[in-house]
């Protein structure tokens, strides 16, 4: 199972990462615009979070996952292959967002199976989860450039990932365990839209994420305006993304020796802060600093929402479906960060005002997050803890 975790987690996100390292190059073959640039990471980000919201729905009505799995990562095989045969702006901005419908719907199924197999050791898997999720990110924003350079040809430096993922599928299909009959779930999409606990969840994760977009997308390219070249920017993404990677392991491991995990994430907002505020008022000084400190705070961010909501509920099937939603809502927020950082850009004759807007946001994070304690857990989502039977609506919150 550990090895199905790892080599999923590290095929979700090179397809998105590849992208910005290479934006010089498609912005010349293609004419795309900043904005329609901006359109990688944010329609990726929405169809992630579309495509989450079919989790629950799946969950319930397919006992044995497994084949969504294996058929979620050969779309991506399939559709991160396209990528090498067009220089069309327009089907670059499609396969690419179905790429992360193909990923979203994976990042929408699997923790139930994190949550089902994995039990007490529910947060060093999330947290391996969520490190090979950015590890696959680094890798992408490293090798993208690196191939495109050696081979010449810019459109392999996209398509390069394709093999990888049909080789995760067929890995899933032979060493995936099957489903067990387990519990069954009441509570469904429609209980969660009535829970102010879920849209909180949601809302801050979107923030989180839009951070992660508006990073994917602009960091390559802020640096490049400067007079770096794609290698030089491409390796700046892939530090950060390796120490979201770092993070998102070590972070959940250090808060599971206790069941309140705010002061970790404050603790990793904190950092994002400090990393955006040095974006915006001091680009070149020590740039690996600056990402550093911001993929600390990413990787640690995304993995404790991961963990958090799964801490909400017992039960797998139920867990599973409050995770779908907080990221089905959260990736459709997400997506909206990159074209706003765009459109502010365009406005400001530059990118610092975007870097700020994302300072302020990890404070909003914040003061959210300071509400998840975890002996309120239950009751935020109108369930009694001692029958496991949801109370009237009068008890939520």
């Amino acid at each position: 199972m550990y090895l199905a975790v790892v080599l999923i987690g590290l095929n979700l996100r090179p397809f998105l990462t590849g992208v910005a390292p290479l934006a010089s190059d498609i912005h010349a073959a293609t004419g795309l615009s900043d904005q329609g640039m901006s359109l990688f990471a944010s329609l990726s980000m929405a169809a992630m979070g579309l495509c989450a919201f079919l989790g629950p729905a799946i969950q319930r009505k397919i006992v044995e996952d497994r084949w969504v799995i294996v058929g979620a990562l050969t779309a991506l095989g399939l559709f991160s292959g396209w990528r090498m045969a067009t220089d069309s702006g327009s089907v670059l901005i499609a396969t690419t967002t179905l790429c992360a419908l193909a990923v979203g719907l994976l990042q929408a199924v699997f923790p139930r199976r994190i949550k089902a197999h994995f039990l007490d050791r529910t947060p060093f898997a999330m947290g391996l989860f969520s490190a090979c999720l950015m590890g696959g990110g680094a890798i992408g924003a490293q090798l993208s450039p690196l191939i495109a350079e050696a081979s010449g040809n810019w459109r392999l430096g996209l398509g390069w990932m394709a093999p990888f993922a049909v080789l995760a599928a067929a890995v899933s299909f032979f060493h995936l365990p099957s489903n067990s009959a387990g519990p069954s779930g009441t509570l469904g999409l429609r209980d969660l839209m009535s829970r102010p606990r879920a849209w909180l969840l949601m809302v801050g994760f979107g923030i989180v994420n839009g951070s992660y977009a508006s990073i994917v997308a602009w960091l390559a390219p802020y640096y490049q305006r400067m007079g770096w070249s794609s290698t030089d920017s491409g390796s700046l993404l892939a530090v950060l993304a390796t120490s979201q990677a770092i993070a998102a392991l070590a972070l959940p491991v250090l808060a599971s020796k206790g069941l309140d995990r705010r002061p970790w994430i404050l603790l990793s907002l904190g950092q994002q802060l400090v990393g955006f505020c040095g974006l915006a008022f001091a680009p070149e000084f020590h740039p690996t600093l600056w990402a550093v400190v911001i993929g600390i705070g990413m990787g640690g961010a995304f993995s404790l929402f991961m963990v958090v909501a799964l801490d909400h509920l017992e039960n797998p099937i139920e867990a599973g479906a409050l995770s779908a939603f907080m990221q089905g809502g959260g990736f459709l927020i997400a997506g909206s960060f990159p074209w706003i950082v765009a459109a502010l850009g365009e406005r400001a004759g530059g990118l610092s005002f975007g870097w700020l807007v994302h300072a302020g946001a990890m404070g909003l994070v914040a003061v959210l997050a300071c509400r998840f304690r975890p002996q309120d857990y239950a009751l935020a989502l109108g369930i009694r803890s001692d029958s496991g039977l949801r109370t009237s609506s009068a008890t939520r919150r």
